[in-house]
């Protein structure tokens, strides 16, 4: 796994940058790959499931975050925007799951990336 202030690795990047995609969507599509990623470490840190972490578990890992600490100025409004953002992007990480007949934990990157463009063509 990537530790810097990457959002996503290359690979993944290279994924959404190839999808046919809004810019809307691609912006959709990197945010709930990035908080898949975060959501697993919450989990992995508490031993709760993605679905059963908390708001404020999000909001005191971004403060804890040694990733983000150096590169943000991570105040209470970053934060709160930030677990906002990370929290919403559940709603269609658990589409995701619920489509492909997985485990939310299990999801893979190219499998967020083809819902979102099957999502994109349906609109």
């Amino acid at each position: 796994m990537q530790q810097s202030m990457e959002f996503l690795t290359l690979e993944e990047s290279a994924q959404v940058d190839g999808a046919l995609l809004t810019s809307k969507d691609k912006f959709s599509t990197r945010l709930a790959i990035y908080s898949l990623r975060c959501l697993r470490q919450i989990a992995a840190e508490t031993g709760l499931t993605l679905e059963e972490i908390p708001a404020e578990q999000v909001k005191i890992w971004i403060k804890n975050d040694e990733n983000l600490k150096p590169n943000l100025d991570i105040d209470a409004n970053f934060g709160n925007f930030f677990t906002r953002l990370v929290m919403a992007s559940l709603s269609p990480l658990k589409q995701v799951a619920q489509e492909s007949a997985i485990p939310l934990q299990d999801l893979k990157v190219q499998q967020v990336v083809e819902w979102f463009e099957k999502k994109g063509k349906v609109e």
